[in-house]
């Protein structure tokens, strides 16, 4: 499945990025934003009247990302997901809640999307050269392919949310959240910000995007996303948004090449090896940026075909943007043409 470089080190191969307005914000709106986890986060809020000002609500944030970071950060070998990987029980271990939450909507991805979206896939990640291995010149033997993908597999993993905990049913077991990790983190701001009062907001955290309310001006939020491009960035397509997430995936950033054939970071959990279809970025728009940001990734492995099939069949908003020999070319499913378009217009 698709990897970004590592939790702390989130630019997304293909990021929805927040759409400029050409005119200067609004007087009641708050803009803030910061570092984390070797990204970057966005903040524009409208607060009503007795809403916490602008310190109160960075501190918010940054409390929410700092409580990511604990439990998921696998640079930290006192996070939660760290005890977790260098455990070789295989009895229930307990985690933070939500370590849990997030493993087990992980799960019911993975079965949604036929085992295209698996966060045990971090030996493969690993002996591929990507996120925290070391970068590849050739691609591993099939016998090394193998030897990792034994230790992979979401049948070798449970979730229990009361009490919550995390058990493995082999010892090697380990979890690679980089693909669903930052939708996280938007998603426990986004609840952060609701419970302070404030309902009017756009959050981006590395690329992944939730909005809910209107801006200043009353409209909806315009998000940019951006056209799969090797070099330089621009926007292909601008969405509105009141009460959705967006995700991007993509595959033309990060790969290497050997013998004249380019090998993507995005792995294919059901082969061991990286997909080989001329799929460059999926966008999902979905209720939250978890799930947003999940299937993106799994709808990125599955490819052009596959993958707008189980998208269209399934009623996921998505927009595929495939290569071809004359350039790119984009298809969006029916739910996507109609979650894009600003309320008033949809029908």
């Amino acid at each position: 499945m698709s990897h970004r470089h590592s939790f702390r080190g989130l630019l997304p191969a293909a990021a929805a990025l927040l759409a400029v307005a050409a005119c200067a914000v609004a007087p009641r709106e708050i803009v803030l934003s910061g570092p984390t986890m070797g990204t970057t986060w966005n903040l524009k809020a409208v607060p009503g009247p007795g809403s916490a000002g602008p310190e109160d609500i960075r501190e918010l944030v940054q409390q929410a990302l700092d409580e990511v970071d604990v439990a998921l950060s696998t640079y930290r070998p006192d996070s939660a997901i760290s005890r977790f990987n260098a455990s070789a029980s295989t009895d229930w271990v307990e985690v933070p809640g939500s370590l849990a939450a997030l493993v087990a909507e992980s799960l019911r991805i993975g079965a949604s999307t036929g085992g295209a979206f698996d966060i045990t896939v971090s030996p493969l990640v690993t002996l591929w050269g990507f996120g925290s291995g070391t970068p590849r010149q050739q691609p591993p033997t099939d016998a090394e392919v193998a030897a990792a993908q034994a230790r992979t597999g979401l049948g070798h993993l449970e979730a229990r949310l009361d009490p919550p905990a995390l058990r493995k049913g082999i010892p090697g077991l380990a979890l690679d959240v980089d693909a669903i990790a930052p939708g996280h983190a938007v998603d426990l701001v986004a609840e952060r910000l609701e419970r302070a009062g404030i309902d009017r907001y756009l959050i981006e955290i590395g690329g992944e995007v939730r909005a809910r309310g209107r801006n200043a001006d009353g409209l909806p939020w315009r998000i940019g996303i951006e056209r799969p491009e090797e070099h330089g960035r621009s926007v292909a397509r601008v969405v509105h948004l009141e009460a959705a997430a967006v995700s991007t995936s993509g595959d033309y950033r990060d790969y290497f090449e050997s013998g004249g054939i380019r090998y993507s970071h995005t792995l294919d959990p059901r082969s061991g090896r990286p997909v080989r279809h001329d799929l460059a970025s999926v966008t999902v728009i979905r209720p939250t940026a978890t799930e947003a940001d999940g299937l993106a990734t799994a709808l990125t492995v599955l490819g052009p075909v596959e993958g707008f099939e189980l998208a269209e069949r399934m009623g996921w908003a998505a927009l595929f943007i495939e290569r071809t020999a004359d350039g790119t070319r984009s298809r969006e499913t029916t739910a996507f043409t109609q979650a894009s378009q600003p309320a008033e217009s949809r029908p």
